[in-house]
């Protein structure tokens, strides 16, 4: 009877001490947003072995604390989860701040000029790479031709993406090389733009940006280590923790495992495979992974359904209203789709498809909703990825069929300028359609679609409440109606891209038990006057309790 009693009382005060253990760090002085209903707001918050052991008041802080405790008084400033882009092309950023950066540029010229800066210092005959330009930006809207770039850079091939990633243009060297020519037949899903005679402009849309890629050396090892390496530390100094990260091959996975392995990944990735079935066969073997190293989840697939708005790719119902006889490009089709979104659900793996236009989104809710019933399965979380432009009829879809559509915030005010020219005034009523999509019970994970856009997630995060550039333009919000309150705006960035990951009970919320990942910002991002929001600053970026990022000084 005395060692029952003995052992009922160790029951009882060994979970006491153990919640007493000291932590590693205590933060007090805070305004924190938890992202938790059970406690919006806290003061303090304790930390031990890289997870949250308590937010609340400094006094229930204190309770952790010991000789060792590291303490982080953080003079009143605001913390909120460690924000995470929910649709993110990491590699791409990593290439394109090693590339000729094209953003912003305001002519073909422009363009042009930068690319025979970047020549003067490489030698003849070295591919020039560069990334970033969109004629919606310029003068003249037209797409360009290779003439002129051909005439400034003759003794370099060059291939400049554009910002969406959807086309390219390139020039006569380059063509050469890889056997372009009148001659060249247009690949499945792609475009060659040709001029009156059918001579190939330089333009590459789509599927037919591999015809040159595919004579384009690939980067080496060491290559793709740095590059990976710098945008990382991109991410970190723009307050992110966390990445989805869209359509990635298998040596850049083995890429991303080695670094995690050394202790050098400081942000944890969900990873969406590439959809060919030469990838996929090995990770469907596997089965899903999940925190590999605390840093990689690997259980998802990506697939490409239709083309960019911007670059007249997007699959439409109808033709686009400002080049009629277009309606877009689907680059893979509805049963490819299936196919896959059934091997997808027999393998415990989540199908995400990138479709833009109104067509594409259609196409891939018909796959999904077949595959559905061969293979019936209540928690799939299938993605579609952008979702920008939907027909009426297919809203109320997305939460019929437990389809999450993962969306840009950041895509709707670069395009608001032309989109309407684009799709036409009763057509646009479907683009870019938050607040409508949130009605019906589905969540909107938010991202950048990085380097498409800016990394910078707090563009997105405003764009949600206000529908307004950094400008405030336009007046009120470009259709206002699809606004989004603030708190939504910053569960569109923290839990619901958890939930859009399977990782909710790990992350997405400063709450007991979870990842400390959060990061400190310099303004209140939910009190601050909107047009304060971009002015807003990083502080800090903590991942697993430890800084990854501090503003004004290196990290250890």
């Amino acid at each position: 009877m005395k060692r029952f009693a003995l052992l009922l009382l160790g029951l009882i005060v060994a979970p006491a001490l153990r919640a007493q253990q000291p932590a590693d760090l205590i933060v007090t002085n805070a305004r924190i947003y938890t992202v938790d209903e059970n406690r919006p707001l806290g003061e303090a918050m304790a930390v031990r072995d890289g997870r949250i052991v308590f937010v609340g008041s400094a006094r229930g802080a204190e309770t952790y604390a010991g000789s060792r405790t590291e303490r982080l008084d953080l003079d009143g400033k605001t913390v909120i989860p460690g924000m995470v882009d929910a649709h993110v092309h990491l590699m791409g950023l990593g290439t394109a701040l090693r590339t000729v950066d094209l953003v912003g540029t305001r002519s073909y010229e422009e363009v042009i000029a930068r690319v025979v800066e970047r020549a003067q210092g490489v030698p003849a005959g070295e591919w020039i790479r560069g990334r970033g330009w969109d004629q919606n930006d310029w003068a003249d809207t037209r797409f360009p031709t290779h003439e002129a770039l051909s005439r400034a850079v003759p003794d370099h091939p060059v291939y400049l993406t554009r910002v969406d990633g959807h086309a390219a243009v390139v020039n006569a060297m380059a063509m050469e090389l890889a056997g372009v020519t009148a001659a060249t037949e247009d690949p499945e899903g792609g475009r060659i733009l040709r001029d009156a005679a059918g001579t190939p402009t330089g333009v590459l849309i789509d599927e037919a940006e591999d015809v040159v890629l595919a004579v384009i050396p690939p980067a080496s090892r060491d290559e793709q280590r740095e590059a990976a390496l710098a945008a990382i530390a991109a991410a970190n100094r723009w307050g992110l923790t966390g990445v989805h990260d869209a359509g990635v091959s298998p040596d850049v996975i083995d890429l991303y495992e080695e670094l995690a392995a050394d202790g050098r990944y400081d942000l944890r990735n969900y990873v969406m495979i590439r959809g060919n079935d030469e990838d996929l066969a090995p990770y469907l073997d596997r089965g899903p992974q999940e925190a590999l190293h605390d840093r990689l989840w690997i259980r998802a697939i990506k697939i490409t359904a239709d083309g960019a708005l911007g670059s007249r790719g997007a699959a439409l119902l109808e033709p686009y209203s400002d080049d009629p006889h277009n309606s877009g490009l689907v680059i893979v089709g509805e049963e490819r789709i299936r196919e896959v979104a059934v091997r997808a659900l027999r393998a415990g793996f989540q199908l995400n498809v990138h479709a833009i236009g109104d067509r594409g989104n259609r196409l891939v809710l018909d796959a999904y909703e077949s595959a559905l019933r061969e293979v019936p399965t209540a928690d799939h979380r299938f993605r579609i990825e952008h979702a920008q432009v939907l027909h009426f009829q297919d809203i109320p879809r997305f939460a019929e069929l437990d389809v999450i559509p993962s969306m840009q915030g950041s895509h709707q005010t670069s395009d608001m300028y032309w989109a309407i020219d684009r799709l036409g005034w009763t057509r646009v009523q479907g683009a870019y359609a938050w607040r409508t999509l949130l009605n019906t019970g589905v969540v909107v994970p938010n991202g950048s679609d990085f380097p498409v856009e800016s990394p910078n997630p707090l563009i997105s995060f405003k764009a949600f409440i206000t529908r307004q550039d950094e400008n405030g333009w336009p007046a009120g919000g470009w259709f206002p109606s699809e606004r989004t309150t603030r708190e939504e705006a910053l569960k569109s960035m923290t839990l619901w891209p958890a939930y859009a990951g399977f990782m909710e009970r790990v992350s997405g919320s400063l709450s007991p038990g979870k990842y400390a990942d959060f990061v400190v910002l310099d303004q209140d991002i939910m009190t601050i006057a909107p047009e304060r929001i971009l002015d807003t600053q990083v502080l800090l970026t903590v991942l697993g309790g430890r800084v990854v990022y501090r503003r004004g000084k290196p990290t250890t």
